[in-house]
């Protein structure tokens, strides 16, 4: 399912236009954006909880050549799911 898929999907589900779903579902990533970069956790209840954690500097092997190159540490995204959602996929 890509994003115009899901507007379609809340569009028709909550009868509403696919402008406005669009926009509420735009909306939703971007407090989950904002929120992460402020360095904190997002939840949605039952769904899961998105957090970032960090990723130590490593050494990697290059592909084509297999020389070593460094691999700089960085912030990454981390997604949990909730009770729900792992009883649901069960």
């Amino acid at each position: 399912m890509n994003k115009g898929d899901l507007i379609e999907y809340v569009a028709k589900d909550v009868k509403i236009t696919k402008v406005q779903a669009a926009k509420a579902i735009d909306s939703l990533v971007e407090h989950i954006t904002k929120t992460l970069k402020k360095g904190e956790r997002s939840s949605l209840v039952g769904f899961g909880t998105f957090s970032l954690s960090r990723r130590k500097a490593r050494t990697g092997r290059n592909p084509q050549t297999g020389a070593p190159i460094k691999i700089p540490a960085k912030r990454v995204v981390k997604f949990t799911a909730g009770k729900v959602l792992k009883a649901t996929i069960k």
